[in-house]
């Protein structure tokens, strides 16, 4: 199986990298040598990052975060959301991923990712649905889209049966 994992980290490493040269690049105004600590510690983890030593690069990318915070640089980037990173990853994952993937398996898990999206609609219209079925419905669907960011189509099409299966139950689906 292709290193879907391995791509989508190298995305959101290039995503955080993108972010912060966009951020260093502008005049803010904002204490230069508190800046040029910053684009140091940029430079690094692209070093870190072409060397092969990612876990090196992200340790740098988390604490250029931290050092913003604490010295108060209010246009700096703030860390995304868990959700956010993972969007922006597969965003930036997508070129490369048509790379490392057959085309067969791409098509096969766009095709239930584009189910997983109808179901997980049809199923928010559903009248006097119970908290514990849409707390079942999230935790599904998020187990599904973790498969599908790993393109592991077994994973994600037994999580869509699941949301099928609740569905149906709720008379949403036949």
């Amino acid at each position: 199986m292709p290193d879907t994992y391995k791509s989508m980290l190298d995305a959101g490493l290039n995503k955080a990298f993108d972010v912060w040269s966009s951020y260093l690049d502008a005049r803010t105004g904002e204490d230069p040598a508190v800046r040029d600590r910053l684009r140091s510690a940029l430079e690094s983890a692209r070093a870190a990052a072409a060397g092969g030593d990612s876990v090196t690069a992200r340790t740098l990318v988390a604490d250029m975060y931290d050092d913003a915070r604490a010295a108060g640089l209010r246009w700096a980037p703030s860390p995304p959301r868990p959700c956010e990173a993972d969007r922006q990853a597969r965003d930036y994952a997508k070129d490369d991923l048509r790379h490392v993937l057959p085309v067969e398996l791409r098509e096969h898990l766009d095709s239930i990712a584009i189910y997983l999206s109808v179901t997980g609609r049809r199923l928010r219209t559903a009248p006097d649905m119970d908290d514990a079925t849409r707390r079942d419905i999230g935790y599904i669907t998020a187990r599904a889209g973790m498969a599908l960011d790993l393109a592991h189509a077994a994973a994600a099409q037994h999580e869509l049966e699941r949301l099928k299966a609740i569905a149906r139950r709720w008379g949403v689906e036949r």
